[in-house]
């Protein structure tokens, strides 16, 4: 796992402080992070149950498994929402 430095001075430019920034950021990784739940829930309603009801029974079911890896390998909401916000993507403004 990598891990790449953002510098503040680059975040600062986009919003009055880095603060106010980070919030914007924070508040558009929440909408991401809900809309992939969304997504996953709706492929997850696609995939055929299995014919045991028994909660005991420990089997997994491929096409969920891989399903679920692959949701894994996306990029996580709070990284798609900093770079949406350092490309100048995401818009916002004060409530009166």
């Amino acid at each position: 796992m990598n891990i790449t430095p953002v510098d503040l001075r680059v975040i600062d430019q986009r919003a009055e402080n880095v603060y106010e920034a980070i919030t914007v950021a924070a508040k558009r990784a929440r909408q991401i992070n809900d809309e992939n739940k969304i997504e996953f829930n709706a492929m997850l309603n696609t995939i055929p149950v299995s014919g045991s009801d028994d909660e005991a029974e420990d089997v997994t079911n491929p096409a969920q498994l891989k399903m679920a890896l692959d949701f894994e390998k996306k990029a996580k909401p709070h990284l798609q929402a900093l770079n949406e916000l350092l490309e100048g993507e995401v818009k916002f403004k004060y409530k009166k």
